[in-house]
């Protein structure tokens, strides 16, 4: 992916660490906080760092923030504020738009404006958590969407010997294998022949009644 410019709203917990980590990534970023301090602790770890009411349209414009790629709304507690300026962010044409939502409630409304998309970091950790803590194998689960999720897992002593093609994990658990970690080197196109070994960990895709039963347990 090469270098993209993205507005981040609200320096939380969630949004500091969003820009922050995105700026490191070689992104330009533009982060907005309506907190004098918390705008001066940021403005050495992204492009630029600005006070402002992301309420005020004309603020908005002033700022050129249609001219960013992707805008991160990552208002914490005001949700008034979080929905109104993704409204605002939707009407003045920025390309994508992520907004973070407090609950369920929160999260409709933001999709009903326009959202591109809706994250709940603290549920969606709870998720991870909970699932890394049900199996021993599961290393990582980041749910894609209401239907499908990916799971990083360690390979099973059931399955050490044995090739691809032999475990057959498609048919045997309606899970598609996108990659295997050996060590530090991905294969992203494993072989049928691909033969498993202890070491080794799975990066696979299926529906989430699979992952979250099946798939997870020894």
């Amino acid at each position: 992916m090469g270098k993209k410019q993205f507005v981040v709203v609200g320096l939380g917990i969630f949004g500091f660490s969003v820009a922050t980590n995105l700026y490191e990534l070689g992104h330009e970023v533009l982060a907005i906080d309506k907190d004098e301090e918390i705008v001066h602790l940021i403005q050495d770890q992204v492009t630029q760092s600005v006070i402002c009411d992301t309420q005020d349209e004309e603020n908005l414009k002033a700022l050129g923030v249609r001219n960013f790629d992707v805008a991160v709304v990552a208002i914490g507690s005001n949700i008034q504020s979080s929905i109104m300026t993704t409204l605002l962010l939707k009407e003045m044409g920025v390309k994508y738009i992520v907004a973070k939502a407090n609950d369920d409630t929160h999260a409709r409304v933001l999709k009903k404006i326009g959202a591109d998309k809706v994250i709940s970091p603290e549920k969606d950790m709870g998720k991870r958590v909970a699932h890394n803590l049900i199996s021993s194998n599961v290393l990582d689960y980041v749910e894609l969407s209401a239907d499908y999720s990916i799971v990083e897992i360690a390979a099973r002593k059931s399955w050490i010997g044995k090739t691809l093609a032999q475990l057959n994990l498609r048919a045997q658990y309606g899970i598609n294998v996108m990659a295997i970690k050996k060590g530090t080197d991905l294969n992203i196109t494993p072989s049928p022949n691909e033969v498993i070994e202890a070491e080794d960990i799975f990066v696979a895709i299926g529906s989430n009644e699979v992952t979250e039963v099946d798939f997870l347990k020894e």
